[in-house]
């Protein structure tokens, strides 16, 4: 063979040797991941639950028709945004019929008092004529004692002759009449005190008439007030849906046609919520609250939670989940109301706002990025040494246990990602509290999304944090 064939042969496979272990390099670059990290560090961490809702006064109250029948309204003594006292005439409905019933009871409650005033003078009368009888009868006793001892010491002279038998007749006579006039008196007062009976009857039957008169008067009273609306509380005219002329439907709740009015107690002011299922867990009475209102731009106030709900409320119709006759898995949310401190003048029921609750705070937790966290199941982690082989048979137990998952963050060592179990606590906005698992100082992988989603464990990584990386869907 000639030197230069030699040559060429030996060049060849110089040239292919390097290929090949320039290829084998570059297989072993792109084996490894590159990944963004950050350090495990200390910081005040605020857990927020953010829900949105409207203004709403503490306590309003609807007025509506309290009258027994469709009834129109013939005034309207405020305008809305007016403020109002307590007791205070708001409006009046039609009233001739009530009016005309009323003037009739009071009618009758005078004629029954009259006819009691002559019953209780005639009770009186008869009294008095049983008082004279009484005296009569012991008048008439009186003399009928003296008329018997008369006789009796004339009998005696009679029987002795020392009197003459005219005179012991006319003595004798004297006491029959006398007791007969004692019992005509006390017929007389049997009759007066049977009359006298009679009166009290008719007086208590009187007295009964006037207390009926008046239970229908307070009726009648009481229908002819059910014609005026009147504030139960002193506030301010929220709503006044209604014009002079308009017929008021009575009995019917939540319908337009009974709302006459609405008054609101804006002494204290809310901001009523919904907050999603996941997070009421964490709301809790009295938490600190900075509340925006989109009508009022630029401004925060502040307010703390005051009354949270205890019925699942459906998020499609706005209905409590216990009153759906139908078994709904979809969304549910919460109300929680909280109390605003100092709320604006120009503040109004219904205003949409969007409420931020703290829910709990932490100073210098233990913390890294909420991206950072993963699952991993425990089979997946469990690497199978070269020299061994999978079992051929795995258990149920074994299979249950090799899906159970752990929740951990990938740490960088010697160039390698390791996955370390960690578990957490509360959650900030960006960042998330670590209760164990982790040390401060510690560089753990951050991203990217992706990366962290499909990384493996013990798998060889590079970082390059200069590289931002896109958002990902």
């Amino acid at each position: 063979m000639k030197t230069k064939w030699k040559v060429a042969i030996g060049v060849g496979v110089l040239a292919i040797g390097g290929a090949a272990a320039f290829a084998n390099y570059k297989i072993k670059q792109n084996a490894i991941i590159t990944v963004t990290s950050s350090l495990v560090s200390r910081q005040d961490l605020v857990s927020l639950v953010t829900s949105s809702g409207e203004i709403k006064p503490r306590n309003y109250i609807n007025i509506g028709s309290n009258a027994n029948a469709p009834s129109r309204i013939t005034e309207i003594n405020v305008v809305e945004g007016q403020k109002v006292r307590k007791g205070q005439q708001l409006a009046k409905l039609e009233s001739v019929q009530p009016e005309a019933q009323l003037a009739a009871q009071k009618a009758n409650v005078a004629t029954s008092e009259a006819e009691s005033a002559a019953t209780e003078a005639g009770v009186r009368a008869a009294d008095e004529n049983v008082k004279s009888a009484q005296a009569a009868i012991d008048r008439s006793k009186a003399d009928a004692e003296r008329a018997r001892l008369d006789f009796e010491r004339s009998k005696q002279l009679f029987e002795e002759k020392l009197v003459a038998r005219q005179e012991f007749e006319s003595k004798k006579s004297q006491f029959d009449s006398n007791q007969a006039a004692v019992r005509e008196a006390e017929a007389r007062l049997g009759q007066l005190k049977a009359a006298m009976t009679q009166q009290s009857a008719q007086l208590n039957a009187a007295q009964r008439r006037i207390a009926a008169s008046q239970a229908n008067l307070r009726s009648a009273a009481d229908v002819l007030q059910r014609t005026f609306a009147t504030s139960p509380i002193d506030g301010v005219v929220t709503n006044l849906p209604v014009r002079v002329g308009e017929t008021v439907v009575p009995g019917i709740q939540n319908s337009a046609a009974s709302l006459i009015m609405t008054i609101a107690d804006m002494s204290i002011i809310t901001a009523e919520v919904k907050v999603d299922e996941t997070d009421i867990v964490n709301v809790a009475l009295g938490q600190n609250t900075e509340i925006t209102i989109d009508a009022i731009p630029g401004r925060k106030f502040v307010g703390k939670v005051i009354e949270i709900g205890n019925t699942a409320i459906l998020r499609s119709t706005g209905l409590a989940a216990s009153q759906s006759a139908i078994s709904s898995q979809e969304a549910k949310d919460f109300k929680v109301v909280i109390a605003l401190e100092n709320p604006p003048d120009e503040i109004r029921p219904g205003l949409s706002c969007t409420a931020r609750i703290t829910t709990s705070t932490r100073p210098r937790a233990l913390s890294i990025p909420i991206q950072a966290l993963t699952v991993r199941q425990k089979g997946d982690l469990e690497a199978v040494k070269a020299d061994e082989k999978k079992p051929e048979f795995v258990s149920p137990a074994q299979a249950k246990a090799a899906k159970e998952e752990i929740q951990g963050v990938f740490i960088l060592k010697n160039g390698q990602a390791t996955f370390k179990k960690v578990e957490t606590g509360i959650t900030g906005a960006t960042e998330i509290e670590v209760t164990s698992g982790l040390q401060e100082g510690e560089e753990i992988i951050t991203g990217s999304y992706k990366v962290i989603r499909t990384l493996r464990n013990d798998a060889k990584v590079k970082v390059d944090n200069k590289t931002t990386t896109k958002a990902e869907s």
